[in-house]
């Protein structure tokens, strides 16, 4: 029997039990408990999602038709709400007034900055006449370089608001990396910086965007934001490139008005590619009905804009939820850094990796005597496995009546399987639940159904924001590749797991294909063997596997060489 940590808090009503609550007076079904509507939801999928679209009001210009083509295979990737017209940045931008949106710092600028969503609204805005201005439209690709900013916020939802597709790489990334992920989509804008700072260290960035830009030969405009003040902003040896504030002006003084491309459901957002629709819904399910969002919640993660946290993030403030943006060490000047932020904010909702609260027990770490953390009513972490050791150190050295949910899901489906739930218990070492409408199962090799014994996380039926499509995969060969091999209709997603019988909480086990996973970042070993490649002559032979510490569930690389 697993160890109960949490329960949910008696007399209390979550915005599941309201939503459940509806489905019962609509349907005239008896739904008692969460697994009630859960085992509705999965039986009822269409019918789920249509209640969630008029239940959390997504703004459209043009309704569905349909919600789901039910007579296609889940690997023929079925398409949703046939017929409807939205914009994904029209509905994180459905408020205009002068509640604050966006909280911002970083280890550069401990201070706190602070973004209305009048002023955001203003911002984007700008941002889009500019993009409009040097001829960015529908489906055109924009691509960031940039550390988690607002800057990157805005320009994402410009980008979105033209109907042109967003991408985006961290400043961590190597030139090669960058290069490869970029030149694949051929952006027609690239957004970069002069410079970060991590680590108590002021990284150069225009030196590495210029590697880039070199290699990208269908740019037409490099835009770079002064975000290190004091730091060099040469450009005279990067082409076609511009400050920020040159290419704001460009417009010169035509007040365009803030107008949103009306797109179909499925129309590309974000590369793998995943559709404005598909993300929007499936993130406001998770923001609203698992994470139990309210009025007076303010939400933090601590990702890299290239993490798919960063995506889930920014969602939010289509509910009109603020969001809390950090760039830099989460450890400097010490390990309390991210604690004191949550107590000077008011955080509520507060997201990390694993790997960061392990790096906290390891230090031993005592926010529960350092910090207040009083309006703080939920942890998540997600990016590798949460060992049970860390869940016991989570409620005794950080908060005792806390809701810590370990949430599982990922870059592929932009979203979570399972997760959080602010109805059941948390049981150490166990994520609660599946989430609504994702009918996800264990699977032996041979297919079959298992409870107690580990196997492959399934999914056996379609949810909105499975992936459009893949970038240059016409035949969708890759796509099926990907997750439907293994089980032909059924999507695999490639993580070995384990169900409690009992509890029916999920326990995750790490990859069960060739993806490295260290510290929650996930990449192929190709990655390493491209690199391997170019020292041609000098190595024979090369081998790199992943090697995972059983006591703490992290994972490390190896790479083996055969040298010549």
């Amino acid at each position: 029997m697993s160890h109960k940590l949490w329960s949910p808090p008696s007399g209390i009503r979550t915005n599941i039990d309201d939503f459940r609550d509806i489905i019962v007076n609509k349907y005239q079904v008896q739904l008692e408990t969460y697994w009630d509507l859960y085992e509705w939801s999965i039986n009822n999928i269409p019918k789920f999602w249509e209640e969630f679209w008029f239940y959390i009001n997504i703004k459209h210009s043009v309704p569905f038709e349909q919600v789901l083509e039910e007579n296609k295979k889940m690997n023929e990737i079925p398409r949703w709400f046939l017929g409807a017209k939205l914009n994904y940045a029209e509905n994180l931008l459905r408020f205009n007034d002068n509640r604050i949106a966006v909280y911002a710092s970083s280890e550069a600028n401990t201070s706190i900055k602070q973004i209305t969503f009048a002023e955001l609204h203003e911002s984007v805005r700008r941002y889009r006449a500019a993009l409009q201005y040097v001829g960015v439209k529908v489906g055109d690709r924009v691509a960031v370089y940039l550390p988690n900013c607002p800057e990157a916020l805005i320009i994402c939802l410009a980008t979105a608001s033209l109907g042109a597709i967003f991408s985006a790489a961290s400043p961590d990334f190597g030139v090669p990396g960058v290069t490869e992920r970029f030149s694949q989509i051929e952006p027609k804008v690239i957004f970069g910086c002069n410079a970060v700072i991590y680590n108590q260290k002021t990284h150069d960035s225009l030196t590495k965007l210029k590697e880039c830009v070199f290699a990208l030969p269908t740019l037409q405009h490099v835009v770079v934001i002064p975000y290190i003040t004091d730091y060099s902003m040469d450009l005279s040896t990067i082409p076609n490139s511009v400050t920020i504030e040159q290419f704001l002006s460009m417009p010169g003084e035509i007040i365009a008005p803030l107008e949103f491309e009306q797109v179909p459901f499925n129309h590309p957002l974000f590369i793998i590619i995943h559709g404005h629709g598909g993300t929007l819904l499936n993130h406001l399910k998770e923001h609203r009905l698992h994470s139990n969002m309210k009025d007076g919640d303010i939400l933090f993660y601590f990702t890299a804009v290239s993490w798919m946290m960063w995506n889930w993030l920014i969602s939010s403030i289509a509910l009109g939820t603020p969001i809390v943006l950090y760039d830099g060490s989460p450890i400097i000047p010490d390990y309390y850094r991210l604690w004191d932020l949550a107590d000077k904010i008011g955080i509520t909702i507060f997201g990390c990796s694993a790997r960061y609260l392990t790096a906290l027990e390891e230090h031993h770490i005592t926010p529960q005597t350092h910090n207040k953390l009083e309006k703080l009513h939920t942890i998540l972490s997600t990016g590798s496995p949460l060992h049970s050791r860390i869940f016991d150190y989570v409620y005794t050295n950080i908060k005792t009546d806390i809701l810590l949910g370990s949430i599982t899901g990922g870059t592929d489906i932009i979203s979570c399987f399972a997760g959080v739930n602010p109805t059941l218990n948390v049981h150490r070492g166990e994520i609660q639940s599946p989430h609504l409408a994702m009918a996800i199962e264990c699977w032996s090799e041979d297919g079959k159904k298992l409870e107690g014994d580990s196997g492959e996380l399934v999914c056996v039926k379609p949810f909105p924001s499975m992936p459009v499509c893949f970038w240059n995969d016409p035949n969708g060969e890759k796509y099926h590749r990907a997750y439907f091999d293994k089980f032909s209709s059924i999507w695999n997603h490639s993580d070995f797991c384990l169900i409690n019988p009992v509890t029916r909480g999920i326990v995750m086990l790490g990859r069960s294909d060739g993806t490295l996973n260290p510290n929650g970042i996930r990449f192929g070993s190709a990655e390493i063997y491209s690199i391997v490649d170019q020292f041609n002559g000098e190595i024979l032979d090369s081998l790199c596997v992943a090697q995972r510490n059983p006591s703490t569930g992290d994972e490390r690389v190896i790479l083996f060489l055969k040298v010549s």
